[in-house]
């Protein structure tokens, strides 16, 4: 089964409704941006979260931050994973305390043998971290939420050898062609459930629902 998660939330309601439309894993981000959540609602989602008898892993996504700042804020928030959206060094995964979800931001120009070397030294690398690692489309300006995709293609051969999550640009409409023609581990989908920058409970649930749908066709 495709693992999804939903990520960049900052309110308690759709996340909530990402939970029990029976999401894998739930983000929110830390790194400053636009879906950057406060302290104060973070600790109101993870309180909701945590009350569920099934519920997802709670995900924080950080750029470039100070490893003893990730590990104090996964603390603070009862993150269950850390994901790491930056530049970090396998050395960096090696200091964060919770388990990893390293993203590899994908451009055309990358080799895909490239791609399956890095990807291979970070599994041999962090063996104990209980590692998830997560391709991405890379953005000159951004290190993700940006709504676009990369060559699936790239996907198809990687997912192939390796358990990856796949995101960038994906949406209700496409993620059923993304599953039967990647079989991914798993998909991340943040600015393709949203209207007008929010979270829209409605395309959480779309999402979630022809994700599963094309599991069960595949």
């Amino acid at each position: 089964m495709t693992r999804t998660k939903i990520c960049g939330f900052s309110q308690v309601e759709p996340a909530m409704a990402a939970a029990q439309a029976g999401a894998d894993f739930i983000g929110m981000v830390f790194a400053p941006g636009k879906r950057q959540v406060i302290p104060e609602q973070a600790v109101l989602i993870s309180a909701a979260i945590h009350r569920l008898n099934l519920r997802p892993e709670i995900v924080g996504v950080f750029v470039n931050t100070p490893p003893d700042e990730v590990n104090r804020a996964a603390d603070d928030y009862r993150l269950d994973r850390v994901q790491l959206s930056g530049t970090e060094s396998l050395e960096y995964c090696r200091a964060i305390a919770r388990p990893v979800i390293r993203v590899i931001h994908v451009t055309a120009a990358m080799p895909v043998r490239d791609i399956l070397t890095g990807i291979e030294k970070s599994y041999n690398a962090l063996a104990d971290k209980d590692l998830i690692l997560l391709l991405d489309t890379h953005h000159d300006t951004a290190y993700g939420g940006t709504g676009q995709t990369f060559d699936w293609h790239i996907a198809v051969e990687i997912a192939a050898r390796f358990p990856v999550m796949i995101a960038g640009g994906l949406n209700a409409g496409n993620i059923g062609r993304l599953v039967k023609m990647v079989h991914p581990w798993g998909v991340d989908v943040s600015s393709g459930v949203e209207t007008g920058g929010k979270k829209d409970i409605e395309k959480i649930r779309n999402f979630i629902t022809a994700a599963r749908k094309a599991d069960k066709q595949g």
